[in-house]
């Protein structure tokens, strides 16, 4: 499952970062990228698969 989210209040890699570790808390296995100049956050995870 891949999942897109606009976070209109990231501005810096510092955010990003922690938005990437509370991702991580609930799911180890997901790759998260996110970036501030477009307050972009792609999280990709196997969790919401059947």
């Amino acid at each position: 499952m891949t999942l897109q989210l606009t976070v209109p209040n990231m501005a810096c890699s510092a955010c990003g970062e922690t938005i990437t570790k509370a991702v991580k808390t609930v799911d180890p296995t997901a790759t998260v990228q996110a970036d501030p100049k477009t307050k972009l956050v792609n999280i990709e995870t196997p969790l919401g698969k059947r």
